[in-house]
């Protein structure tokens, strides 16, 4: 079998493209045709040895958006474009090797692991099946529980249920490198641990990264979490994205009030800064009937006619450094007040 160039495209060119995701849901008992639109047109890049952050709400799509890319879920419709080649096309690259080349690490450590199977067998499992040998495989699952801080000689005989939870994580994050994949999701994959194991992850994660020359999406509901791991960040609202934009922009120059809602739901170590007033109030719209325009306007404060008329779109990005928003005061004349101007 001829080998394929890992990185024919070159640096710049981003390693996954999604274009125009889509995926709703039926409604058991609901009225004729009603869905639940819970990724409704989204669109964007993963550029190579990034870590994307996605953030939102719950129940605003996230992790649903982390199937699609995977085909776990199978979309409705748009375009997955792994460094250069569709998935699923003929001519382009197969669900199963795009699966060898992107892994996904989820938030429940314990039910993702085989309860009767040792953690140096499942580890292994992932290079046998993909063509390795049972004594090579054996070795990689040995040299990736080194790498994640595990003795193999100690924690390769044990089950699931004789570690701890911040354990647990580090085997699956081995299992999803054993097959050495270049791109990894993770989804909510610090969530469940308390906060000393959770920054011992976090570490670990970035040190793999630079070792493994990885690309991640990190899914959090955790803005600080975020903001320390994340090159870039995404954020999500009722299915669509609002806004993109390296990290530091995002968090200190928010271009939607949404995202600004967001930030200002923050705890403060400061009591100086206590939040009086809630940021964001209501609470979201329904995804089977999601609002008219911009989907956020109903909690907007900043909401006027043109938002319930028009859909904001998000806009096109140049590169790592574009920050775009879906938002109307974002666009010169588009009959929002507060618009911004163009000289």
């Amino acid at each position: 079998m001829a080998m394929i160039d890992p990185d024919r495209g070159g640096p710049a060119q981003p390693l996954l493209i999604a274009r125009d995701l889509r995926k709703h849901f039926k409604v058991k008992g609901g009225a004729p045709g009603a869905v639940v639109r819970a990724v409704d047109g989204v669109s964007f890049n993963v550029f190579k040895g990034e870590t994307l952050g996605v953030v939102g709400e719950s129940g605003c799509g996230k992790s649903t958006l982390a199937r699609l890319l995977l085909h776990l879920i199978e979309p409705d419709g748009g375009e997955l474009v792994f460094d250069g080649d569709p998935v699923g096309e003929i001519r382009g690259i197969s669900v199963n090797a795009l699966r060898r080349q992107v892994q996904m690490v989820f938030q429940d450590s314990s039910s993702s692991l085989n309860p009767r199977m040792p953690v140096r067998d499942s580890i292994a499992f992932g290079p046998y099946v993909h063509g390795k040998t049972k004594a090579e495989a054996g070795r990689i699952a040995r040299d990736v529980l080194v790498k994640v801080g595990l003795k193999p000689d100690l924690f390769g005989p044990r089950y699931p249920h004789e570690l701890s939870g911040g354990q647990k994580q580090r085997i699956n994050i081995a299992r999803a490198l054993a097959i050495e994949p270049r791109m990894v999701i993770l989804d909510e994959a610090v969530s469940a641990l308390d906060k000393s194991v959770e920054a011992q992850v976090l570490n670990l994660l970035r040190a793999l990264k630079e070792n493994f020359n990885l690309t991640y999406l990190f899914i959090s509901h955790d803005l600080s979490v975020v903001r320390y791991i994340s090159d870039r960040v995404l954020v999500m609202y009722l299915g669509a994205v609002v806004e993109l934009g390296p990290v530091q922009d995002i968090f200190s120059r928010p271009k939607h009030p949404y995202t600004t809602a967001l930030l200002a739901s923050r705890p403060s170590m400061d009591p100086a800064r206590r939040i009086e007033e809630p940021p964001i109030t209501g609470d979201p719209p329904s995804p089977i009937n999601p609002p008219s325009g911009c989907r956020f306007r109903t909690r907007c404060p900043h909401a006027e006619a043109v938002c319930a008329q028009t859909q904001p779109v998000l806009g096109a990005w140049n590169d790592q450094d574009s920050h775009i928003a879906a938002c109307h005061m974002q666009v010169p004349e588009s009959g929002h007040s507060l618009a911004i101007r163009t000289h």
